[in-house]
């Protein structure tokens, strides 16, 4: 089976779709507001899906604890769609992707997987990019070698922002990284 991460999934209304239709992944949330978290696990319980899960708290905690070791170990992959950019340069720290984070992911995820990074900030995506690339584990993967039919999300569902962005005709900028 595989499993897909989101970081910063909000309510996860993006991974209700992918779930739905895509029974041969499991997909988990993580999100740092619980009350997003508690509807979101009431409304995975309602609709009694199998396969997908949400956890609250900080990404970088969860993941930097040692018992998370199994579930980065089995991830396939992760995606971290249209976070917070927090724009002022002070608070640049409470970015999700920060290069201690990237070095755990580097180390604990196993060859192959992937990294999908998606927003409408072009300096949000610089830094994030930069931040990843910056890594040597990681190198950039050209999505026409990429087969979306193998993904977490085949049907390329978009988030309630992607969504907004596009409405709004907003740049979207988007890479995908692959562990070496």
């Amino acid at each position: 089976m595989n499993l897909h991460l989101d970081i910063g999934c909000a309510a996860g209304d993006f991974l209700f779709d992918l779930a739905l239709v895509n029974s041969t992944w499991n997909y988990l949330g993580i999100e740092i507001r619980e009350k997003l978290v508690k509807t979101a696990k009431l409304k995975v319980k309602e609709k009694e899906i199998k396969n997908l899960y949400f956890a609250f708290g900080n990404a970088h905690n969860i993941l930097n604890d040692v018992q998370s070791e199994c579930i980065l170990k089995n991830l396939k992959s992760i995606s971290f769609y249209f976070p917070d950019p927090w724009f002022k340069k002070r608070h640049y720290k409470r970015r999700v992707i920060q290069p201690e984070f990237i070095n755990i992911l580097a180390n604990l995820l196993r060859k192959g997987s992937l990294i999908f990074i998606k927003t409408d900030v072009k300096d949000l995506f610089d830094y994030m990019d930069c931040t990843i690339s910056s890594n040597l584990n990681f190198k950039i993967l050209d999505k026409k070698d990429f087969n979306f039919s193998e993904s977490f999300n085949p049907n390329k569902f978009k988030t309630n922002r992607e969504r907004y962005a596009i409405v709004n005709q907003l740049d979207i900028f988007e890479r995908i990284y692959i562990k070496k």
